[in-house]
């Protein structure tokens, strides 16, 4: 299983940026899509996910700014951020999770810097 992010860059505070994480096939499949970012010092967080149902759910620090599409068909994941914040620099990692009864097993992109700059 793989899965590759790419997008992240610099931006100045205000502007936009959209991530793309491709994964190998059906990694995605019938599971959790999501976002998550890493700032400096920091523990990773959740940004965004999407159920296989199509539900989202946004952490508040990105709702109303980031938007989290999925395109199983695609096996790909993509967050629109917009209205960017310097506490959005970080590394945002791409997920998925698969869920198997009782047991979760989470999949990780690389990793991809997003610098905001004020």
């Amino acid at each position: 299983v793989q899965l590759q992010a790419s997008g992240g860059g610099l931006v100045q505070a205000g502007g936009s940026l959209k991530l793309s994480c491709k994964g190998t096939r059906d990694v995605f499949k019938g599971n959790i899509m999501g976002w998550y970012r890493q700032a400096p010092g920091k523990e990773r967080e959740m940004v965004a996910t999407v159920a296989a149902d199509g539900t989202t759910t946004y952490s508040d620090s990105v709702t109303g700014r980031f938007t989290i599409t999925g395109d199983r068909a695609k096996d790909a994941v993509y967050l629109q951020m917009n209205r960017l914040l310097p506490e959005d620099t970080g590394v945002y990692y791409c997920n998925a999770r698969w869920v198997i009864g009782r047991n979760v097993l989470d999949h990780w992109g690389q990793g991809t810097l997003v610098t905001v700059s004020s």
